[in-house]
């Protein structure tokens, strides 16, 4: 039998669809060989064979799925919360591309990833996508910290071959594809942070370069994970570059880099329309939703209940550092906030989003990405937190719901009390 199998006792709240959750008090929640084997509200309906597993008691503490982070920039997590009165491509240009070009020596990216993912290891989040940079030694780092944190994770090596400064821009696409393939042989062996492939948008990459990294998409069997449709000179500048594809997503599409067989996440979706969506939806494309960085960045605001209504696969972003929070606690917050902003400045008429639907996103939502993680229901991967109850308690009773709703909107990692991937208890 494998060592990773135990039951924890407390109050158990998961999501049961996009709009309800399930919710469990003084029950009991079962690991199996690092998968979830169900909640159970008596010791007396837990299977048999699991009833001998050691025991852990969280009475009266509330215990939830692990979030997943579907979207965040590795090396602008140094330079968080500096540049927020600036546009995104202004932005770009004066903060997030001088900092990335730092990461071409070593020592400084050894410094800054390491910072990250100590915060990472202390917060909520259990599954991460995130981009690196051009570099392959401080990208092959990057990997090296976060297969030792414990987390699970998909970290990209970025494509850049045109429209970026000279201390970021490959010299061409044929050497932009050979340090790709470089990155991906060395690292084969990690087990818990995995390869995906981060073109960083259409106007930062050739034709010639998409078609490279087409055929290594299609010769590895590669995720990938780019932007679309984030702000409005973005997709105007996509047009000029790509006259031919009739919206940003069929600029993706050209190169068969647009979901299909291979799980793709497209970050933001702002200003996606009709032809996007239904492509996005046949595709069977992720939508990273990233509220915060939409905001900062002056982008808009993405119409995510149009999305779900849509049969779209959306999760959660921080977009670190055009967001300036890594947990997934914020951006579900952040989410519920603009999406009452689009609603009463007429931006649109749909309903705002609800607790249930940002709890969702931000964990079976996001985790659809990465397979059956994000729930407790029997067969999903084990990733869970034990939280306290944010400090101070009211002075009146508050049902479960109530309780997960102050932790979505006042907890911090100092209420994080366990922290556990594939059934894995991870030091804090």
């Amino acid at each position: 039998m494998d060592g990773r199998n135990f039951i924890l006792k407390g109050d158990i709240c998961y999501s049961k669809t996009r709009t309800s959750l399930a919710t469990a008090e003084q029950s009991f929640l079962v690991c199996a060989e690092g998968k979830s084997a169900g909640v159970f509200s008596q010791v007396s309906q837990i299977p048999l064979p699991y009833r001998a597993f050691p025991y852990i008691d969280h009475t009266g503490k509330l215990i939830i799925p692990g979030l997943v982070d579907l979207h965040i920039h590795a090396p602008q997590f140094a330079f968080r919360s500096l540049g927020m009165d600036l546009e995104l491509l202004d932005w770009l240009e004066t903060r997030a591309f001088p900092e990335e070009a730092k990461y071409q020596d070593t020592g400084y990216a050894l410094r800054a990833y390491t910072a990250l993912v100590k915060d990472l290891q202390q917060g909520p989040n259990t599954r991460i996508c995130l981009f690196g940079t051009v570099h392959v030694p401080a990208t092959l780092l990057l990997m090296e910290l976060l297969e030792n944190s414990g987390l699970v994770c998909m970290a990209g090596k970025v494509n850049m071959d045109r429209n970026s400064p000279d201390t970021l821009r490959e010299q061409d696409a044929a050497c932009s594809v050979a340090a790709t393939r470089e990155w991906l042989e060395r690292c084969g062996t990690y087990t818990r942070c995995k390869p995906i492939l981060t073109p960083r948008f259409i106007p930062s990459c050739t034709d010639e370069l998409l078609r490279g990294l087409s055929e290594i998409q299609q010769q590895y069997n590669l995720p990938l994970q780019s932007h679309l449709s984030e702000n409005l000179k973005e997709i105007a500048w996509v047009q000029a570059l790509c006259p031919q594809s009739s919206c940003y997503g069929d600029a993706y599409t050209r190169f068969n880099l647009f979901g299909g067989p291979v799980p793709t996440i497209m970050a933001h979706c702002v200003y996606s329309g009709n032809e996007e969506i239904a492509l996005m939806q046949r595709q069977g494309v992720h939508v990273a939703h990233c509220p915060q960085s939409n905001m900062n960045l002056s982008s808009g605001i993405a119409p995510v209940r149009r999305y779900l209504e849509a049969g779209l696969s959306v999760g959660l972003g921080s977009d670190v550092a055009g967001g300036a929070h890594t947990s997934m606690f914020r951006a579900m917050t952040d989410a519920i906030g603009v999406s009452k902003l689009r609603r009463c400045t007429g931006t649109g008429a749909e309903a705002p989003l609800t607790l249930e639907e940002v709890f969702y996103l931000g964990t079976q939502g996001g985790g659809s990405f990465f397979g059956q993680v994000g729930s407790f229901e029997a067969g999903y991967e084990f990733d869970a937190l034990v939280m306290e109850d944010p400090h101070p308690v009211p002075p009146f009773p508050l049902s479960l719901r109530e309780r997960l709703e102050r932790i979505v909107g006042c907890s911090d990692e100092r209420d994080i009390l366990e922290k556990y991937v594939q059934g894995i208890l991870l030091p804090r």
